[in-house]
C-alpha cells in the first residue's frame, strides 16, 4: 500500500483531531474508493454514447431547472 499526504483546513483536522477513536485513514480510504466505484459505473455508462458536450450541458440546464421548479413549489 502507499501512502498519500493530504491538506485539510486548520478547523477540520481539529474536528478529526477531537474523534481519536475513528481510523481516518480508513474512513478517506473508503470515501476514494467509492468515488472512484462511481465514476467507474459513469464510465461505462457512457462509452458508447453518441451524447456530445452540448447535449450533456442542455440536458444538465434541464435537470436543474426541473428541480428547482420542484423545489419551489415545496416553499
Amino acid at each position: 500500500m502507499v501512502n498519500m499526504t493530504i491538506s485539510v483546513p486548520e478547523d477540520l483536522k481539529s474536528r478529526l483531531d477531537s474523534r481519536p477513536e475513528i481510523n481516518w485513514s480508513e474512513v478517506a480510504r473508503q470515501a476514494w474508493r467509492e468515488k472512484a466505484d462511481r465514476l467507474d459505473f459513469l464510465d461505462k455508462l457512457t462509452v458508447n454514447s453518441k451524447a456530445t458536450d452540448k447535449d450533456i450541458e442542455e440536458l444538465a440546464r434541464k435537470v436543474k431547472r426541473g428541480m428547482a421548479a420542484k423545489y419551489d413549489k415545496k416553499a
